[in-house]
């Protein structure tokens, strides 16, 4: 590129604005000594009759910056004219009014040569014969975006691994969705290091972040050209891959990322073997990049519980999200107390008088309806609200029983039997709760029944020999619910202090139809007379399993047959209405 003015004309140029400024009674003078007061490169344009953008005075920098950049835009010729282009352009809309800034941004030069100016317009006096004039400053501008450049780059750049970070990830994802909108598939991998957090605890920070950047290295490894991988998080990184053949790719990609995991990792003396989890994400056209990686995110999560890469599917993002709704609503419910106790009868089989109740909480939403329980039971065990779900129903029902006692004005020959979750044998202290719900309601121990899950037994035996221990010195009765569905452990029945066995509704209701059904629940009950407990059914439906169950020597049972949950008034009612 050549200069923009030669070297002898830029010298006799500044002579001659040496000259002028030597005499301040010539107006010309009077403006080139202000211009060289100026701490920036400025001149003097004036717009003449014939229109010509004249360069009628300059200070010093102004010459230097068009001698050193060789800027072609600030060309102008031996008239002192400015020649066509973007700045002759900016100068005639800005004084035809048309342009209000007065700014205009340009690049001289390509790659890492380039330089960035800024031209500033700002109007001056009229004077002589000109049309008007005006006040060109140039500002460059290219240290301060090189500046901004780099600390972009850095933004957008991992430090530890040198890989892109979230912020670049995304930035990638929307770029790719232009291209999906041409047809050109694309999908985001979300993987995540599988027991990270051990690792960085028992061998310190120094080696996790060590293994953080021979993960990223292997994962680049499984990557195809014009694949993108950046950490977007502690132990999570995503890859946004390309598509030919729709998910098929999306699932290669997985299974080559989890082959070059597959050899173990070395880490000082130590081989460390390292697993991985993989979500897939299939993007569509318009989609917003952080709902895309969420949704990657979410498939993830899918992954850790199946144990293989699992593809994004909406239907189980919206069960997800409803859980979570159902959640927040939980919690307002139980704030509000607007959740209730039903009472299914448990009926004694030999006399077919009712023997006892068991208290299931029930949830009619006021928009939504009634909620079922296997609905938001879970819920409350996933977000820890079954703490407050049991210890309201402990309460609730100790509360209840009596009332009942109060309204007959004698203890009722009744107890009330209430479910325990494993979640709460683990987190709370049972025997408070059990203790605290009996002294507000002045009932004895032996009125309550806690029926709890194997699985409460299997999750800490220990712990859960402590509470069956504590429960049973406050002489509550202890119910083993759901029998023979889970881990059931004959020693765990021989070393415990369990008073009764409840069969599980999927052997009762196959007894008239399934010999094998039958046979279990002979050796249930054989087994439960053997170690001195009694027993309970579940699920009794009809006629005949009730009297082929008390043929059996089985002790109670309940089941729609009897009766279905009652409020708390129809419950005292119905055994009211048994009673012989």
């Amino acid at each position: 590129m050549q200069a923009a003015v030669s070297r002898p004309a830029i010298a006799a140029k500044r002579r001659r604005a040496d000259n002028l400024s030597a005499t301040p009674h010539l107006a010309i003078a009077d403006d080139t000594g202000l211009l060289s007061a100026l701490p920036i490169a400025a001149a003097v344009i004036e717009h003449a009759a014939d229109g010509c953008f004249k360069v009628a005075a300059h200070n010093g920098r102004f010459l230097d910056l068009v001698e050193r950049s060789n800027c072609t835009a600030l060309d102008w010729n031996e008239a002192d004219c400015l020649k066509a282009g973007p700045i002759a352009e900016q100068l005639r809309t800005f004084f035809d009014g048309t342009d209000t800034a007065g700014e205009l941004d340009f690049t001289d030069g390509d790659g890492v040569s380039a330089q960035f100016y800024r031209i500033k317009l700002a109007p001056l006096p009229k004077r002589g014969g000109c049309e008007a004039r005006c006040l060109l400053s140039v500002v460059d501008r290219t240290v301060e975006l090189q500046a901004e450049r780099t600390l972009r780059a850095e933004m957008l750049r991992d430090s530890l691994t040198g890989l892109p970070n979230r912020l670049s990830f995304s930035e990638a994802i929307e770029q790719a969705g232009d291209k999906v909108a041409r047809d050109l598939e694309h999908a985001v991998l979300v993987v995540d290091m599988l027991r990270f957090s051990r690792i960085n605890e028992s061998m310190g920070s120094l080696a996790g972040d060590e293994l953080l950047i021979t993960f990223a290295r292997r994962l680049i490894l499984a990557l195809r050209a014009g694949d993108v991988l950046a950490r977007t998080g502690g132990n999570e990184f995503g890859v946004l891959v390309s598509l030919r053949r729709g998910v098929e790719d999306a699932l290669k990609a997985a299974e080559r990322i989890q082959q070059v995991m597959a050899a173990p990792f070395r880490l000082s003396e130590l081989e460390i073997r390292v697993e991985c989890a993989i979500g897939v994400a299939l993007m569509n056209a318009g989609q917003d990049p952080e709902e895309l990686f969420r949704n990657a995110q979410f498939a993830v999560k899918q992954a850790k519980v199946v144990g293989r890469p699992q593809v994004y599917e909406p239907k189980q993002a919206t069960e997800a999200r409803r859980r979570f709704s159902i959640e927040t609503e939980l919690r307002r419910a139980l704030d509000k107390d607007q959740l209730k106790l039903f009472y299914q009868p448990l009926i004694d089989l030999k006399s077919g008088e009712v023997a006892g109740f068991e208290a299931l909480a029930r949830w009619t939403h006021e928009d939504r309806g009634e909620i079922s329980p296997t609905e938001f039971i879970p819920v409350a065990e996933e977000s820890g609200l079954i703490l407050q779900l049991g210890r309201w129903a402990m309460d609730t029902a100790a509360q209840t029983l009596a009332g009942w006692d109060r309204d007959a004005g004698e203890q009722l020959p009744l107890y009330v039997g209430v479910n325990l979750s494993a979640i709460q044998v683990a987190r709370d202290d049972i025997a408070a709760v059990v203790a605290s719900a009996l002294k507000a309601s002045g009932l004895t121990g032996d009125r309550l029944t806690l029926e709890l899950t194997e699985s409460s037994i299997v999750q800490d035996p220990v712990r859960a020999t402590r509470v069956f221990d504590a429960l049973k010195s406050l002489d509550a009765t202890v119910a083993m619910d759901d029998f023979g569905t889970g881990y059931s452990s004959l020693a765990y029945l021989q070393r415990l202090p369990i008073d009764v066995l409840k069969i599980d509704k999927s052997f009762v209701s196959g007894m008239m139809v399934d010999a094998d059904a039958v046979a279990i629940v002979r050796a249930v009950l054989s087994l439960a007379e053997a170690l001195g407990m009694s027993t309970t059914a579940e699920g009794i439906e009809t006629v005949e399993l009730a009297t082929t169950l008390a043929t059996l020597g089985c002790a109670s049972g309940q089941g729609f047959y009897f009766a279905r949950p009652l409020p708390a008034e129809a419950a005292l009612d119905y055994w009211k209405s048994r009673r012989r």
